[in-house]
């Protein structure tokens, strides 16, 4: 278990670290109400698929707890609304709307109930869903250390580790797991422009669990897997379609690209949550488009010419066939992905 949290539901109100300011400080948010945890998720004080659906939870607890009607009508439309803002503040992470399809079968289930049972079970619910992601997370890095050498050197991109889970990590989870089992490992971050989550997070969470850690920028990779410096990479994921294709943070395909080059596997890390089976390829799943600001500044000061065209979309789409495995915590799911997913999502 990392060393600080990412999340936690306490006294009716949820305290996330802002991960905004990360690495030069660790500060502290809360969130009393829904608007909140929307705002918090649209404004990336919490990130990565599974963080965001904790807070997704979370947040729809807080707005039936603060909700104070006694009509059972106006209590379901306030719960109604509450998911609504919640569903809209980020597209591509599938795990927000799993975990708010989980809260609103709770609310079905127990619609005919006294408001302040379904306000428990809500509460509940929400606790559940984090303390489901951390054993889940721990169950990947066990499955996912089976595959890594001991002396290993791997390679990551983005932030997949406890500040993008409830705690402990899927990607950073097999490295945890594989360290925790006694292996030598080395790890090489990248910078993941625009955000800098491999700089400023994967390299903060590693370097405070005594993981040796290497940064480089996102453009000096093909150099050091092409020198031989890479035995493995691994990855997290926002979104996996039923037939294996992943969207990841935007880098991610161009790495794939790098390890089938190079014959070294590339492997995926995600819960069996974050996989879409509504969702057949990866040309379905809906690409985030964030501020252009985060392309054109960094750390608020400008770095490129005004009035220019800038894209900045946040994900990209790895295509099945450039995926070794996908490592989840019901195993390890090789192609042909939609039949072994469906296993072991049923």
């Amino acid at each position: 278990m990392s060393s600080f949290k990412t999340i936690e539901w306490k006294d009716d109100r949820v305290i996330m670290i802002d991960q905004r300011r990360l690495p030069l400080e660790e500060t502290y948010v809360e969130c009393p109400t829904y608007e909140d945890i929307a705002r918090a998720i649209k404004e990336m004080v919490i990130r990565g698929a599974p963080a965001i659906g904790v807070a997704a939870a979370m947040g729809i607890a807080l707005g039936a707890i603060k909700t104070e009607t006694k009509d059972k009508r106006e209590f379901l439309a306030a719960l109604k609304e509450a998911s609504t803002i919640i569903s809209n503040t980020r597209p591509t992470a599938v795990n927000l709307f799993w975990a708010v399809g989980r809260m609103t079968r709770v609310v079905e289930e127990n619609k005919e109930r006294h408001i302040d049972f379904i306000k428990d079970r809500l509460v509940e619910e929400a606790k559940r869903i984090y303390e489901e992601d951390i054993e889940t997370c721990r169950r990947i890095g066990r499955v996912g250390a089976t595959l890594i050498k001991d002396g290993s050197t791997v390679l990551t991109h983005c932030n997949a580790g406890a500040l993008a889970t409830a705690g402990y990590g899927t990607a950073l989870g097999i490295i945890r797991a594989a360290c925790e089992e006694g292996k030598k490992i080395r790890v090489i971050a990248t910078e993941t422009r625009p955000f800098l989550q491999g700089a400023r997070l994967t390299a903060w969470e590693l370097k405070k669990d005594d993981i040796p850690v290497t940064l480089i920028t996102d453009s000096m990779a093909g150099y050091v897997i092409g020198q031989g410096m890479v035995d493995a990479i691994i990855v997290g994921a926002d979104r996996v379609a039923a037939n294996g294709d992943v969207a990841n943070k935007i880098g991610t395909y161009t790495l794939s690209i790098l390890a089938k080059t190079h014959g070294i596997p590339f492997y995926v890390a995600a819960p069996i949550s974050t996989v879409d089976f509504k969702c057949s390829s990866g040309d379905l799943i809906p690409i985030e488009s964030r501020n252009l600001k985060e392309v054109s500044e960094i750390a608020g000061v400008r770095v490129a010419p005004t009035d220019l065209d800038i894209l900045n979309p946040a994900f990209d789409v790895t295509p099945n066939e450039n995926v070794t495995c996908i490592i989840t915590e019901k195993g390890i799911a090789e192609s042909p992905f939609l039949r072994r997913l469906r296993e072991m999502a049923t």
